[in-house]
């Protein structure tokens, strides 16, 4: 194996290993209460012993009125990671519920029992579990994301999930996200989304990174910061009813066409016109605004994936990023206005 992809596998670890802490979850989790009442939740990628997941939901059990709890995780076989998945076996964790009148989950109460596996999402014993499951939500691995989420769609599962916002233009996932089948959850990408991360690469991030950029200092603590993090989810919510409040006017000027893509230039979602009526290419961040009945998703660039432009591209330009005058433009969703 080569010294390049031993660096990229460490680099994907490294992002694995961020630990989804319990304010993270609480603020998007409170945005969608109305879809748990009598739903059995699966949280397949976290260890059960130390997870904000589940002790999120055991805590909030009887007040989200869920029917069962169930979580998961991978058996890792490093006891120095800081999964600390070091335990013989790997085990799964069911809670019904209080049990005993004190409102709060008690050791007694949470089932513990063994999986014959490692905890593998895509293992058969943790399907089976995926099957019996109504919601899934969880932070699962981004190096895994694709298959992650293929795995929920094959299942026809709702779930609400932290992943990267450079996901959006997966040739896996964006054509789900045009169809909409796939959305952006409530909560801003990236506000926040602070993240437990192990003691040494706590320390390469002090060394090595900004503050306020990589990580934040909270209490002492060093937390990992991905700017770039956001929530997938397939559960309706209200800010998806928002309707954006356009204000400026279209010019050839401020809105020059590409070179090779059927389509005007918006560099910023905020200055989306309010009287253009043709195609516009706007950064992939549009999608925390979008509202599927103000706008149409029409494709994205062909550098995102083959045919993702749908017709749009010049294909005699041979260029696959969207250009202006020749200059190169960073990744670009294609939308119309619905309204005009």
């Amino acid at each position: 194996m080569s010294k390049n992809v031993n660096l990229q596998g460490a680099k994907r670890a490294k992002k694995d290993e961020f630990y989804t802490r319990l304010r993270v979850v609480e603020n998007e989790l409170r945005h969608h209460k109305d879809h748990f009442y009598g739903k059995v939740v699966y949280c397949n990628c976290d260890d059960p012993r130390v997870s904000k997941f589940f002790e999120f939901f055991s805590k909030q059990f009887e007040w989200y009125g869920l029917k069962k709890l169930i979580a998961t995780c991978y058996k890792n076989q490093q006891p120095d990671l800081f999964s600390q998945h070091d335990s013989e076996k790997a085990v799964y964790l069911e809670y019904y519920g209080d049990q005993d009148g004190n409102c709060r989950p008690d050791p007694h109460e949470i089932h513990v029992k063994p999986l014959k596996g490692d905890g593998d999402f895509r293992s058969a014993e943790c399907i089976e579990l995926l099957k019996e499951a109504d919601i899934v939500v969880t932070n699962p691995p981004f190096s895994l994301f694709r298959e992650y989420v293929a795995q929920l769609m094959e299942y026809d599962k709702k779930f609400l999930i932290i992943g990267n916002m450079n996901a959006i233009t997966y040739k896996e996932i964006f054509p789900l996200i045009m169809q909409n089948k796939i959305w952006l959850g409530y909560g801003t990408s990236g506000r926040d989304m602070l993240f437990d991360v192990p003691d040494e690469y706590a320390k390469e991030l002090v060394e090595t990174k900004k503050e306020g950029s990589a990580y934040r200092i909270v209490d002492g603590i060093v937390k990992g910061r991905l700017g770039n993090a956001c929530w997938f989810t397939n559960l309706p919510h209200k800010k998806r009813n928002d309707e954006m409040i356009l204000y400026k006017r279209y010019t050839p000027e401020e809105y020059p066409h590409y070179d090779n893509y059927d389509a005007i230039e918006v560099s910023k979602t905020k200055h989306i016109p309010v009287d253009y009526a043709g195609i516009m290419g706007v950064p992939i961040t549009f999608l925390d605004k979008y509202n599927p009945e103000q706008f149409e998703i029409m494709g994205a660039t062909e550098s995102e994936g083959s045919g993702f432009s749908c017709g749009l591209w010049d294909s005699k330009s041979k260029v696959r990023q969207a250009t202006i005058n020749g200059q190169k433009v960073y990744k670009r969703i294609f939308i119309r206005n619905k309204q005009i």
